[in-house]
């Protein structure tokens, strides 16, 4: 540290000491100021020059040291000094104060925190400098935080002083305005049957109130700001016109004609999206083709002799589109308008926040849902573009089965996709750059998954990077490396598993100014509301999860909030949101696992059971993986729970129902679950949490007395 910082530090703890040497703290407090009014109010009336100048001085003192005691100095101003005194001082004086200890702080502690907490400040930064005035002044108005730790927090950003002392100094007019008036009240309060005096009982409710109406100030504000340019129609052709029709366009549309709202759905693709079309639904149909292959090569394991099942991939690839077209109907354009949704197939633009152009048709809408999804991320590696590559969204129009196929991403797609194509008689190369598959699980699941894949044949190159692609005379290449290895694979065909990018472009954002989060998809508040608060966002063009029935989840609050939200606004609950990953084992999770609850520095029990215990998993040959129940500790209440194993996904939805209820392990316990079924092992460790948690002083006692009636 410089010696002017060491200065600075040596004089502040000085100021420090003598304030807990002589407990200047005693001095702030009710009873001690109540007891010394009419002392204060002789010197006051004798000497009010001297008076006030002094308080306004202790006033700065204390708001720069961060003393507590700044709200009664304030109520104490209005007893002594009168509404229109008090909050003249008071006001320049917590705004001096609280730039003192912007000063300080800034001074002392910025530098070092920028090195340590980079990456955080950041993103604060960004936002300071985007609108810090107005951030700071909101902080100011609703008094959510506590004053001085505001000023601590402003001084680490790169705000400047000057926009931190008017904002401060008109943030906190109000708060003060009421506090002084209260405490010129607070002065005449002299019994308790005082305390009901209208006027006194009329500051109080001043003092409750500011908040929320300082909220509603700034929302006003904000939304004039927003709104400014654009002219709002009179009359709407709409009451809501929703973009994108997978799940989450769907569920928002479908909510909207139940509550028979006029609801435009518009998509330039397909009915049902990524979900129906190149996602979950093909996916799994592709997952069931790959199974069978994989249970015929190992029938003799069930009795049977060797089983030769040859797949036919055309075959294979033909059966993933007539299930597509079986479910087709659920999704369809006809369905839609039965229940009441006008469907249109086009390209939607925004051009206003309530006007939206269809393949050049302007409709008008009281409210729009974004929910146009995403896309497969295609990374920018050298050489890429000229070897054939696949995405999850053009991999459904293979015909032939590569023979040698690279799959990069270990990811839930890029393992799901790995999986099936080795089963069906590729020979698979995946590639991780991380040092294990589903990096988000805890260790010990992605370890089982990975000996499963190494067991089937798959060639797991996990830790590498891909640096670049090479296509010479037809046979294509990628060129790894790991540290300071190198190698280089040669490939039929490279699926791109790398994860999926917010479609948040082409069609208006951009122009109208929709924010967009550091993630890449757009920002929302609590409500799914946008920086243009009749323009709500859901599913994975949202975020923070990008699975179908998370988007189905928000679009229930985006609807509601959209339809409703004059009267009552819901805000968006991720508080239980299960997840699967349909490989096998299949594993599934809803809550924290292990490294989740340490990095967050959770407290936490573990309960384990293995399913090479359970009697139906046995009797099925399943009985790889088990079931982890995260508690709190020494409490049956469910803080997470993790399966890998057969029906993963369906083992799950008992917990997920437990946790989004409150029920503990001993609820699940005291549940009957049919035999032998797969579901018992959730009953089973719900018994292992209990055994581990018996009373053992009762038991020796019980065991006592049982000893006892033998003998009687």
């Amino acid at each position: 540290m410089k010696p002017n910082k060491l200065i600075v530090v040596a004089v502040l703890a000085v100021i420090v000491g003598l304030i807990l040497w002589f407990d200047l703290g005693q001095w702030l407090n009710f009873e001690t100021i109540k007891q010394s009014q009419a002392d204060l109010q002789s010197t006051v009336e004798n000497h009010f020059l001297v008076s006030i100048v002094a308080y306004f001085f202790l006033y700065v003192f204390v708001t720069a040291f961060s003393i507590p005691g700044a709200a009664l100095l304030t109520l104490l101003a209005g007893a002594l000094f009168g509404v229109v005194n008090g909050v003249i001082m008071v006001s320049f004086a917590s705004t001096i104060g609280a730039s003192l200890a912007f000063i300080v702080a800034r001074y002392l502690v910025r530098d070092s925190l920028e090195q340590r907490y980079a990456d955080k400040l950041k993103s604060i930064n960004k936002g300071i400098e985007k609108e810090g005035a107005f951030y700071l002044l909101s902080l100011r108005l609703i008094p959510v935080f506590p004053f001085f730790l505001i000023n601590l927090v402003m001084a680490l950003t790169k705000l400047p002083l000057k926009t931190f002392y008017w904002v401060s100094q008109i943030g906190m007019f109000p708060a003060t305005v009421v506090y002084v008036n209260a405490g010129t009240e607070l002065a005449k309060l002299d019994s308790l049957s005082g305390i009901l005096s209208p006027s006194l009982l009329i500051a109080f409710t001043l003092l409750g109130i500011l908040p929320y109406i300082s909220k509603a100030i700034l929302n006003g504000i904000k939304q004039r700001k927003v709104y400014a340019p654009y002219q709002k129609p009179s009359s709407f052709d709409n009451n809501m016109l929703v973009i994108g029709a997978g799940a989450g366009g769907l569920v928002s549309s479908y909510i909207a004609a139940a509550v028979k709202a006029k609801v435009t759905l518009v998509e330039k693709h397909l009915m049902g999206g990524d979900c129906l079309n190149t996602g979950c639904v093909p996916s799994k149909a592709l997952i069931r083709s790959a199974k069978f292959a994989y249970e015929a090569s190992n029938a003799e394991k069930l009795g049977y002799e060797k089983v030769d099942a040859q797949a036919n991939f055309a075959k294979v690839m033909q059966r993933v589109h007539d299930v597509i077209q079986q479910v087709e109907p659920h999704d369809s354009v006809e369905r839609y308008t039965k229940l009441g949704v006008n469907c249109v197939q086009g390209t939607a633009k925004i051009i206003s926040p309530w006007e939206v152009e269809i393949d050049g048709k302007s409709v008008t809408t009281q409210n729009i849902v974004v929910a146009t999804g995403a896309r497969p991320l295609v990374p920018g590696i050298p050489g890429l573009q000229e070897v054939e590559y696949l995405t999850s969204d053009t991999l459904w129009q293979l015909k032939q089965l590569p023979e040698k196929l690279l799959v990069l991403g270990g990811g839930p797609i890029g393992c799901e996709l790995t999986q099936s194509f080795a089963r069906l008689g590729a020979e698979v190369t995946q590639i991780e750059m991380a040092d294990h598959l589903l990096i988000r699980e805890d260790l010990e699941v992605s370890k089982l998954l990975e000996e499963q894949f190494t067991n089937e044949g798959i060639n797991l190159l996990l830790g590498w990077k891909a640096v670049s692609f090479h296509n010479q005379n037809g046979q294509q290449s990628v060129k790894l490396i790991k540290g300071e290895q190198e190698k280089e694979v040669v490939f039929d065909k490279v699926i791109l598993a790398l994860g999926r990018v917010a479609n948040t472009k082409g069609f208006g954002l951009e122009e109208l100014g929709i924010e967009n989060s550091e993630r890449g998809t757009i920002a929302v508040n609590e409500h799914l509301q946008t920086n243009f608060p009749n323009i709500y966002a859901v599913g994975d063009v949202a975020g923070p999860y990008q699975f179908t029935h998370f988007a189905a989840h928000q679009a229930w609050y985006a609807a509601v909030n959209a339809l409703f939200g004059r009267f009552k606004k819901f805000k968006a609950d991720y508080s239980v949101i299960p997840a699967a990953t349909y490989t096998y084992p299949e594993v599934a999770r809803v809550g924290l696992n292990e490294q989740e609850a340490k990095q967050q520095d959770i407290g936490y029990e573990v309960t384990k059971f293995e399913l090479e215990e359970l009697d139906r998993a046995i009797a099925e040959g399943a009985t790889k993986g088990f079931i982890k129940v995260l508690t709190v500790p020494g409490k049956d209440k469910i803080l997470g729970a993790t399966i890998i194993g057969e029906h993963a996904g369906e083992l799950l939805a008992e917990f997920t129902l437990a946790m989004k209820h409150g029920l503990g392990l001993n609820k699940i316990l005291g549940t009957i679950h049919a035999y032998p079924t797969m579901m018992e092992a959730n009953k089973y460790v719900a018994g292992e949490w209990k055994r581990n948690h018996a009373p053992e002083k009762i038991l020796s006692y019980l065991e006592k007395f049982h000893s006892w009636t033998r003998k009687a």
